[in-house]
């Protein structure tokens, strides 16, 4: 039976792109099936971060900067002040997923805010970025205008708020097992052989009568 992990990240989280590489690996060659969750950290009208301040420049220099430089992944503190809010880009989200590209909208979020510097905040270049993944750039677009997906979007929120209580990102659910934060890809391995193992199995009985491919 294929395993479920879910993965609860917000777009403006470093550490929500530096453990996506060590989970890639982990699940390589596994039955296995992840799904991004929308997590908003500093939903609106709460006001969103600074670069320029001094909690990020501290986090950054600390943690962020000396963790990317470990596991090889260029990253860098976007420019962009304030930081965006995200909701737009988790209803596009929504949209990306009905349209079966939920993982690849995922990355490209992530790699446009962390290493491009993109203000994934506004409609024109959250509509670039989606076309760049083949998705329809005018129905996209229009999505997000109408606002078509933000009853889904808060859906995904309450869920992560109050049903699975989730207080930081990265969380990842895997199988019964819950962890905040990154770890390794050896770690992530562990824990989900643990988990497969836990998984019911099929159980065939081949008696009884039935119809196969040749006739009944």
């Amino acid at each position: 039976m294929t395993l479920n992990i879910k993965v609860y990240s917000d777009y403006v989280c470093p550490f929500c792109f530096l453990g996506e590489q060590p989970l890639e690996k982990a699940i390589k060659g596994k039955d296995v099936e992840v799904e991004w969750m929308p997590y908003e950290l500093r939903p609106y009208p709460n006001e969103t971060l600074r670069p320029e301040g001094d909690y990020l420049q501290t986090t950054w220099k600390q943690s962020v900067y000396p963790m990317a430089e470990r596991m090889g992944i260029p990253i860098v503190l976007p420019n962009v002040s304030p930081q965006p809010y995200t909701h737009l880009a988790f209803e596009g989200y929504q949209y990306a997923k009905e349209q079966g590209k939920a993982n690849e909208y995922n990355d490209r979020m992530l790699r446009a805010f962390f290493q491009e510097e993109l203000d994934i905040g506004r409609i024109n270049v959250l509509t670039k970025l989606a076309g760049e993944i083949g998705l329809d750039e005018e129905e996209y677009r229009e999505a997000l205008n109408s606002r078509k997906y933000k009853e889904a979007h808060e859906k995904a929120l309450k869920h992560a708020y109050n049903e699975a209580e989730i207080t930081a990102v990265p969380t990842f659910v895997i199988g019964l097992t819950k962890v905040a934060g990154i770890r390794s890809n050896e770690t992530w391995e562990q824990i989900i052989d643990e988990e497969l193992a836990k998984q019911p199995k099929l159980e065939f009985l081949s008696e009884g009568m039935s119809c196969g491919i040749d006739g009944c």
